[in-house]
């Protein structure tokens, strides 16, 4: 995959998981990397490793992706210190599942404000940049579950439900800029959240994949890089599934 030197790829929520192998990927690639995450001392550890690692610029801020303000003051902070963003991965994103019946308003909000909301005003900010420059690729972290709803995950589901909304529309109007605009949506991945599932759950996973195992989130990073690309400079407005068959 051609490098990404002199770019700068800002990674929501990068600090573990999906994100840090993203965030990973990137910087075995030479981009310089931004981490911006609710958790700032675990964004800080991930961000020395990678400079240990690959000898990469790597940058941690502490964000609530959720607060437009504190997004604008990031994106400002970025930019001030790197030049621009030229690469976004929207991938901070929580779950507090519970049956509908059962599910408070508190809990419905807080999933919708940062997986949605967050990638909306990260999206906003960073297009804002974008748009400059006629360059640029944001590509928003979505679920299988945001396709095919789950069980015990309405909010969950329509958080990224909407972000597939989101991508469509933002790449919709930000075409003509030179600005692409994908979202990838992962099915089962061995990571720290997915690590809690109780082992019925699990078992029940695996046996709807047709592939029988669970995907790596260097697999799912591999697919982003990729829509970051020149290599993907015409290809829009899509969401890529890695989920080893799961919704075929």
């Amino acid at each position: 995959m051609t490098d990404f030197e002199g770019k700068v790829a800002l990674v929501t929520g990068g600090a573990q998981g999906i994100g840090a192998a993203i965030a990973s990927k990137f910087a075995s690639l030479k981009a310089a990397i931004v981490i911006p995450d609710i958790n700032y001392q675990s964004a800080k550890n991930t961000c020395e490793r990678l400079d240990k690692e690959f000898n990469c610029t790597a940058l941690p801020y502490q964000t609530d992706v959720s607060d437009a303000v504190e997004v604008g003051k990031l994106f400002e902070a970025v930019a001030a210190r790197l030049g621009t963003v030229d690469i976004l991965v929207n991938n901070a994103g929580i779950a507090k599942d519970g049956l509908i019946l059962r599910l408070s308003d508190a809990d419905w909000d807080k999933v919708i404000k940062v997986n949605l909301k967050g990638g909306f005003n990260c999206t906003k900010a960073a297009a804002r940049l974008m748009v400059k420059r006629r360059w640029g690729r944001i590509i928003s972290i979505s679920s299988v579950v945001g396709i095919m709803g789950n069980f015990g995950q309405a909010n969950y589901a329509a958080s990224k439900a909407g972000l597939i909304g989101l991508t469509k529309s933002a790449a919709k109007e930000l075409a003509g800029r030179g600005i692409t605009v994908n979202a990838v949506a992962p099915g089962y991945i061995e990571t720290e959240m997915t690590a809690d599932l109780p082992p019925e759950a699990k078992e029940a996973y695996l046996k709807s994949i047709p592939m029988k195992r669970p995907g790596k989130p260097e697999e799912v990073a591999e697919v982003v890089c990729f829509l970051a690309s020149e290599s993907a400079a015409y290809i829009t407005g899509q969401v890529i599934h890695v989920d080893g068959g799961l919704l075929m």
